[in-house]
This record gives structure tokens, sequence and C-alpha cells, in this order.
């Protein structure tokens, strides 16, 4: 591995490099775009990778029929749901095989073209390598073009998340921490140990690609618009080498896509692997502004709303404390999670919580239904093992909304296996399109026909995303209709 010195930074280092006017490139981009025949397909492993985007269906299943629907659409690109967060290896393995065929057999009978975008956490947690090792096996296999690269690109402003040389940073107050130090490298399922990014594929691929062998695309190079440059250095690319980007604006993602539109236009292949920040800019997405209450709550409702919150990041419980502290009219119940060792305690839990629930809101009362913070340890080694009890806990905690009698003012729900869950399988979302954002890197979807409740904005809150009065602020608009405090 490269030895580099990994230490923090401040966050006003950023205004130290040099600014350019990016109109002139996203002007160039979207030339580029507008003569794009491929549709874009993303395989998001939460739902909350809808964060940056609107106006964009989300399918929750990859059967062929579903997958072709979707290349029929209108549009540039669709995501696709795979929740793979929430699976063990084996169960990702699977899903992604049958992904990639889906995907090969649905392009072909619509005569379609696509770039692939497998879209993870903006903090470096998922199944990598393993799911665009899948993709990309059973993809060739069936005769799709070779991809010629992977492309790893985790910047995602509205979280804080920047790469500056090669290091992936998340900003933690006034402060720019190295991915590697923060709470999120010590996940119990995703750990790692790097935040060199040459370095993180090196450790995640088990030494199958050496950091030296990872060509850098450098923050100099993106602010001095070296798009030749950069578009050479994708066409040495080879045999799915890595390829790590810089960025700390969307400018400088609209000059990568400006150099890796070029590099296909040379008949060059790649997959990425990035957070959400790509998915607007190589989607052309205009910018829109923040959804406001007029558009999220009936006016006819007398029902109160509902907030679930399972992530267990500490930024979640610090957003759940100030939420349940601010004096707000609103009721809290505690789901104990511990009930999960027990035979039978999970749906006993939910039983109760469900029932309390349900005679809240029908009431006009606001319900807040979070998880003992207490994070419970499988007790094994096994990684898998882990994933399996937090899947557990997550579909008892989501089938208070199963169990719900009557259509709440709103749904949020905190934390992105919470909110697949809630969608998927509590509400039984099928097709949803993406209404926008209620504050940056927050998404709603609107829930299609064949759901719960249908038509009905529900709010996707990640679990690493905003500050600690966040939620709070977002719950206060949608109970009066202003805010605490300024966004």
């Amino acid at each position: 591995m490269i030895d580099i010195c990994e230490k923090p930074l401040q966050f006003s280092v950023l205004k130290s490099y040099r600014e350019f006017d990016g109109g002139g490139v996203f002007a160039q981009l979207h030339e580029k775009l507008t003569l794009l025949k491929k549709k874009i397909v993303v395989l998001d492993d939460d739902p909350t990778g809808v964060q940056t985007v609107h106006g964009v269906p989300v399918f929750t299943n990859w059967q062929t029929n579903t997958i072709e629907q979707a290349f029929r659409e209108g549009g540039s690109m669709f995501f696709v749901l795979t929740n793979s967060r929430s699976m063990t290896s084996e169960q990702t393995k699977t899903a992604h095989a049958e992904i990639a065929k889906s995907l090969y057999e649905a392009a072909g009978s619509e005569g379609k073209e696509f770039i692939l975008v497998s879209r993870s956490d903006s903090t470096l947690r998922g199944h990598y390598p393993l799911e665009t090792m899948m993709l990309r096996n059973i993809l060739e296999d069936l005769g799709h073009p070779v991809f010629d690269g992977e492309i790893i690109f985790p910047f995602f402003m509205e979280g804080g998340r920047f790469t500056i040389g090669g290091v992936h940073y998340v900003r933690e107050g006034e402060q720019l921490t190295p991915a590697a130090q923060t709470e999120f490298a010590k996940d119990k399922s995703f750990g790692y140990s790097h935040s060199f990014l040459p370095n993180w594929c090196e450790e995640k691929t088990g030494g199958e690609f050496r950091a030296e062998d990872v060509k850098h695309i450098s923050i100099e190079e993106l602010r001095k618009r070296r798009v030749r440059q950069i578009t050479a250095k994708l066409c040495e690319v080879h045999d799915f080498g890595k390829v790590v980007v810089d960025s700390i604006s969307y400018e400088d993602v609209a000059v990568f896509i400006l150099a890796f539109m070029q590099a296909l236009e040379k008949g060059r292949n790649f997959m990425f692997r990035s957070a959400a920040a790509v998915t607007k800019v190589l989607g052309g997405i205009p910018n829109k502004p923040l959804l406001s209450r007029e558009e999220l709550i009936a006016t006819d409702t007398r029902n109160g709303g509902i907030v679930l919150v399972g992530s267990h990041v500490n930024k979640s419980s610090e957003q759940l404390q100030t939420l349940l502290s601010s004096g707000l009219s609103i009721t809290s119940i505690e789901f104990n999670v511990r009930t999960a060792l027990e035979e039978g305690g999970l749906e006993q839990e939910t039983s109760r919580v469900t029932d309390e629930t349900n005679a809240l809101i029908g009431s006009g009362k606001t319900v807040v239904v979070f998880t003992s913070r207490e994070l419970l340890d499988a007790g094994s080694h096994d990684k898998d093992e882990q994933v399996l009890l937090i899947s557990r806990i997550s579909d008892a905690v989501t089938g208070v909304i199963s169990g719900l009698d009557a259509q709440p003012a709103y749904i949020v729900a905190k934390g992105g296996i919470t909110s697949s869950d809630v969608g998927t399988k509590a509400l039984g979302v099928r097709r949803a399109m993406v209404l926008g954002q209620v504050v940056p890197g927050v998404p709603v979807w609107l829930t299609g026909p064949e759901s719960k409740f249908p038509g009905m904005p529900f709010i996707i809150f990640p679990g690493n995303v905003g500050n600690a009065d966040t939620l709070l602020e977002i719950v206060s608009m949608l109970e009066e209709g202003k805010l605490t405090t300024a966004f």
C-alpha cells in the first residue's frame, strides 16, 4: 500500500482551492447529455440514494418485466432499490446476479444501452467489491461489452463528504475527518481502516487491485479543467482497473463527467461505484427548491404523523434527542430492541407499539417511535450474523407502519435500512416517484397506486445526514408549517 498521512483538516481549507465558473462546463456537459443514447441505471443499496434528484422513478424489484418498463419510460435515468446493505454477502451475491441477468435481458429486448451506477454510502460502507464484481462478471459472461474500469466517487456535498488528494473526508463541525477515523469505519459489517481511496481499494479487494495501480483524478486537474488529460487517463484503464476522483463541489463532478463522456465516445466502458452526487450530474438533473409543507401534507387530514427512528449512528441519536427535548407537542414511544433476545419478544413488542401508535395517530397526535439506543451485538465474529440481527429488528419496527389502521398525516423514516423496509415491506411500494428534498440530502418519495397509502409523500431521512437540529426542523415544518431555525 502507499504510505500517506491521513490527518484531519479544517473545513476552511476548501476555500483555498482555486475557484472557477462552472457555467461553461455545465453548458458543454448539457450538450453532451442531450445526445446521450444510453439510459442511466442506478442500483441503490438503500433508498437514500435519491437524495440529490427529483422527477426520477424508483423501482423496488428487478424482475425483467419491471426493468423493461423502466427502459420504456421517458427520462434519462431510473433507480432500482436493491436494499442490499441489509443483506448478507450470499444474499447480495444472489441479488446482483439476478439484477445483471434482468438488466441484460431487458436492455436487449428494448434495444437499449446503459450506463451502470452502483450507488452506495458516502461514508464507504456496503458490500464492496462484491456488488460491482458480480455485476461485471455476469454481464460480461452474458455478452455485455467489457468494463474497462470502475470509477470510485464517494463525494456528497450535502452530507459533508469531500475527497481531496485521494483521501475521503467526513465533515464534523468545522473539521474534515478522514473517513477511516469516524464511527462509520467501525461498522461491524462494513468496517475499514483506510481513508486514502487507493489504499481502501487494495484493502477491500484483498490486494487484487494494488493501490499503486489505481488512477487518481486530482482536484488540481479538475479545477484547471484538464478534460483532455483526464480523458487520456481514463483511456489507459483496463481490466476493471480502479479510478478514484477528488471533488469538493458539483463543478468538479461536471468536469469529470465531461471527460467521462469523451472517454465513452472513444469506445471505453466504465461502471460507477458512487455516492449520490454523481447521479445528479450524470442525469442532468436541475436544481429544485426544497419541498414545502403544502406539497407534503393533505389539507383534509386530521390524523397525526409518525416519525420512525431506527438508525443507531451517533448523528441519529443526537437528532432524536434534540427532537424529544424540543417541547413540540409530540408523543414518543420507545421500541425495546432487547426483546429480540427473547422468543416471540419482537412480535409482542411490535403489537404493543402498534396499538399505542394507532390510538395516538387517530386522535390527531404525532408519534415518534424509536428503537432503544442500545445497538445489540450478535455475539459472533461473522459479519453476516450482525446484518441478520439488524434486519430482524428492522422488520419488527417497520411492522408498526404495516399495522396502521388510518393513513398518518406524514411518515418520516430515519435510517437507510429502516426507510427501505418501510417503503417496500410496510407500504408495499413497487414504483415511486422522487418528488425532491425536504432539506438538503433528505429525499421524498411519492408512493404508487399499489401501495398501502397511495399517493402519499414518504420522507426518507438517511442516518448520517444533517446536524443536531435537522430532524427537529423537518418535524417542526410538518407540524406547524414553519421552521424553528433557518436551513
